[in-house]
């Protein structure tokens, strides 16, 4: 049997985010058909941090454990940005925006449906691109501080619930390093299938 070495190229940075709003069914649930037809990209995350929420259990027989198994619910993606967009936070957060731009906070809006990417960039160049099509905003933080003679950023957070999107219980689609794909094709719509990800590849 022969032993492969691979070498796997090291994390370089976070890239941009994108989001696109879902307009949702009749009842207002998720619908993989209603995403809203223009992406939004924000050149601002600072550190990107997804962890797994899952359900893990193990099955005894005979004083022994007999079978285990865990399934990943939904995932948690922790954001820090250096600045964010005050209408479209308003928007994830459900709050009401008028036509020119004054937004009315807190209240109890339904928050919406939204589809979440990020990029990965890896060292040499490559690229590892995830969209999260079934996402809603848990919670944000938003602080302000004076000036100094020395210079200090001033980041928001926001968490974003990443859920299972279809009957297989994923909850993203993740291109990773995939020759010929680029960034701006990947995020030109929230991609949910494979098959979408693969039309993406130039013939060759």
């Amino acid at each position: 049997m022969a032993i492969t070495e691979l070498r796997p190229k090291i994390k370089l940075t976070v890239g941009a985010q994108y989001i696109c709003f879902n307009e949702g069914d009749a009842n207002g649930d998720w619908d993989e058909d209603a995403f809203e037809s223009d992406v939004s990209k924000f050149p601002t995350v600072v550190q990107a941090a997804i962890t797994d929420e899952a359900d893990s259990y193990d099955v005894y027989a005979s004083g022994a454990v007999y079978d285990s198994d865990s399934n990943v619910l939904s995932r948690t993606i922790a954001v820090t940005n250096v600045a964010f967009d005050d209408k479209t936070i308003a928007k994830m957060r459900g709050e009401s925006v008028s036509t020119k731009g004054v937004i009315l906070e807190g209240g109890n809006g339904e928050r919406p449906w939204f589809a979440y990417g990020i990029v990965e960039m890896k060292k040499g160049g490559g690229l590892v691109l995830r969209w999260f099509p079934k996402c809603k905003l848990t919670e944000n933080s938003d602080e302000a501080a004076t000036s100094t003679a020395s210079h200090s950023d001033q980041n928001s957070t926001m968490n974003i619930k990443a859920y299972q999107f279809n009957t297989a219980g994923n909850t993203d689609v993740k291109a990773p390093e995939i020759a010929g794909i680029t960034e701006a094709a990947f995020f030109a719509k929230p991609l949910l299938t494979a098959a979408e990800v693969e039309a993406l590849i130039p013939n060759p």
